[in-house]
């Protein structure tokens, strides 16, 4: 069987998948993701503007025929050529398997090796912008069998990343050992009968083929993945005290916990409140809530403020502002759209000037990137402090204070799922922040409207759901501590 770096990189991200995909049915597959279509092609990019800076040799062979491919690329490096791209080298590793290495790049360096007074390095070319673990194990595996194959050990690799530094050197003596532990664990796994147990990792799975396939077993399993808090460490602690259902949690003291691995006296209390709000399928309020003095109140002028982005092109262009008027019983909506990428100094000027016409309503947001999304806009745009500073000292984090005084009985602390259990619903079913991504990409490629248009009520919503879920926090709350007290 033939171990490539692809399925390395795929079974540190989960161990479940790498099984799945090579003895799962593939008609229990999604269909494929739009974001992640993109991001393939933005990787493509990447690569092919990495490229044009040098001059480089490809070997000539079909896909899959790899010993042809392994010839081809042996015979540019016995003359050794100074680029070489998509080179495919070959290494036996134990009794049934064999390294394929496809790095992007092996670089010609001074050197001894079987070829002559030269040697190679491999090199990756990767859309991030750090050097994340896994990238960095890929490298060593490259790294491996290019050692077997020139009979000499790179002594470095490169991770050519999107930063200023694009190339960063992977300590191939740090990550060796690493690569080979989690290689040996690899082959383990592949071997077993039954496929990994499942484990939803919401921002890990959210673009894999086999989520709803999974998602199913967790939800029929009540599986504790899906309880807000549970991590991979945390799961792990748990199963040692053999404590794997919603039951045995919530009737677990947090004693018991807080001072394990990934736990401590604020996240143990807190666990076991969400496991019972779980089981017993409604709110609770926490054991440590903020004072009531910190949590926010209904204003006679509220603003709800939501940003659409995307993140290849660091650009911010959608501010989209709801304005709930108490005193005249209305709602308008604003929204500040860059139908172009240079538009976004005019959106940021026009919510500027939207919100200092109120300048005592609240603005309520969901989760932090708002606030520091404003912070970044002024900065870029050399906005005067004067007329920054008082508009963040009136941002309320609605998720902050939510999830800082109550248990809900949901999946995840995402706006979606919330303001979801609480009824409320997005107009366009299938809509999401991802799809919004890859929405305002095919505009300005295709400049077809009704892409905007969908994001535009994409985001009218998220406005909308985050007053729905303010109105239900304050109510539920306030209700909750004359219950207290009464």
């Amino acid at each position: 069987m033939l171990i490539n770096a692809e399925l390395l990189l795929q079974y540190q991200r989960c161990k479940r998948r790498t099984f799945l995909d090579i003895h799962g049915d593939r008609t229990q597959r999604d269909a494929p993701n739009e974001l992640l279509a993109k991001l393939q092609q933005d990787k493509i990019a990447h690569q092919l503007s990495a490229l044009a800076q040098i001059t480089y040799h490809r070997p000539d062979y079909a896909y899959g025929k790899w010993e042809t491919a392994e010839a081809a690329t042996l015979e540019l490096m016995q003359q050794g050529v100074e680029y070489i791209h998509q080179g495919v080298l070959l290494a036996n590793y134990s009794e049934g398997y064999t390294l394929l290495s496809r790095p992007n790049l092996l670089i010609k360096q001074p050197g001894q090796s079987r070829f002559g007074e030269w040697l190679y390095v491999p090199a990756n070319i990767e859309l991030g912008k750090r050097p994340k673990q896994e990238y960095q194990v890929t490298a060593a595996f490259h790294a491996k069998v290019l050692g077997i194959v020139q009979e000499v050990a790179p002594e470095t690799a490169s991770l050519i990343l999107r930063t200023k530094e694009k190339s960063y050197a992977v300590d191939l003596l740090k990550w060796t050992p690493q690569m080979q532990q989690i290689l040996e664990e690899f082959i383990e796994v592949l071997e077993s009968p039954d496929a990994p147990e499942v484990f939803i990792s919401r921002q890990k799975c959210s673009l894999c083929h086999w989520y709803s396939h999974c998602y199913v077993i967790a939800q029929s399993e009540k599986h504790l993945s899906l309880l807000p808090g549970v991590t991979p460490i945390r799961y792990t602690q748990l199963q040692a005290l053999d404590i794997t259902t919603l039951e045995s949690l919530s009737n677990t003291s947090p004693t018991v916990l807080e001072n394990l691995l990934g736990f401590d006296s604020d996240i143990a209390p807190k666990l076991v409140v969400q496991a019972k709000s779980a089981l017993e399928k409604r709110p609770f309020i926490l054991p440590y809530p903020l004072p009531t003095e910190d949590i926010t109140y209904t204003a006679p002028i509220e603003i709800y403020f939501d940003i659409e982005a995307q993140p290849d092109l660091d650009l911010d262009y959608l501010l989209g502002v709801l304005i709930v008027n108490r005193q005249t019983n209305t709602e308008q909506f604003h929204s500040f759209l860059a139908e172009k990428p240079e538009d976004e100094e005019l959106i940021w000027q026009q919510f500027l000037d939207l919100v200092w016409q109120y300048p005592e309503a609240p603005i309520y947001h969901f989760c932090v990137y708002e606030f520091d999304t404003v912070k970044r806009l002024a900065k870029l745009y050399r906005t005067p402090h004067s007329s920054v500073r008082p508009v963040l000292s009136r941002f309320v984090d609605v998720y902050e204070q939510l999830t800082q005084s109550v248990a809900l009985p949901v999946e995840s602390y995402a706006l979606k799922a919330i303001a979801r259990w609480l009824g409320f619903e997005w107009r366009d079913k299938e809509a999401s922040g991802a799809k919004c991504i890859y929405w305002y990409d095919q505009w300005l490629q295709t400049g077809d409207h009704s892409l905007i248009e969908m994001i535009q009520r994409y985001n009218e919503d998220d406005c909308r759901a985050t007053l729905k879920v303010k109105e239900w926090f304050v109510n539920f709350v306030q209700n909750e501590y004359k219950l207290r007290l009464a």
